[in-house]
């Protein structure tokens, strides 16, 4: 059996680049609270897109340059972004058969076990918020999957991206 090349895998390395981007760009301070999970959310995608090329490896990886970008203890945000990925994974055939108001239900619930995760971390290390705060970047984030879904499939078959 003959295996088809990988192509234009630049285009998911440049798109988790601008999602970090995203993620550092500064927004006002009522709205700080809620900044969507960027990184999360185009990992996800490009999980469920092609799992074949972007799996933990990745994750952990991309999750390993989000602790440096954000000075954070090193490993706390791989290891959140290898979970989400593990349960997406987990998730694949099921998500790829759900509406997309489905998806992002259940995304929402992986980014909120994700956030938890990250909590238990930030408590560990003695920065923990004193509300509940902590849920709503994964409520905005499941809110926009449609339209990162949308973009990123737009850029996935314009450069044919498999």
């Amino acid at each position: 059996m003959v295996q088809a090349k990988a192509r234009n895998g630049w285009i998911i390395w440049f798109s988790l680049a601008v999602s970090l981007l995203l993620s550092i760009v500064p927004m006002p301070d009522f709205m700080q609270i809620g900044r969507p999970l960027w990184p999360a959310l185009f990992l996800a995608y490009w999980v469920l897109a092609v799992p074949h090329r972007v799996g933990m490896i990745t994750a952990w990886l991309f999750g390993l340059g989000q602790d440096v970008l954000y000075g954070a203890l090193l490993g706390q945000h791989a290891l959140t972004l290898t979970l989400i990925t593990f349960l997406v994974l987990t998730l694949q055939r099921r998500l790829h058969m759900f509406p997309m108001w489905q998806q992002s239900l259940v995304l929402m619930v992986v980014f909120g076990l994700a956030q938890l995760v990250q909590l238990w971390l930030n408590a560990l290390t003695g920065t923990r918020p004193h509300t509940l705060e902590f849920v709503l970047p994964a409520l905005v984030s499941a809110l926009l999957w449609p339209w990162v879904f949308a973009i990123l499939r737009g850029l996935q078959q314009r450069f044919g991206v498999h």
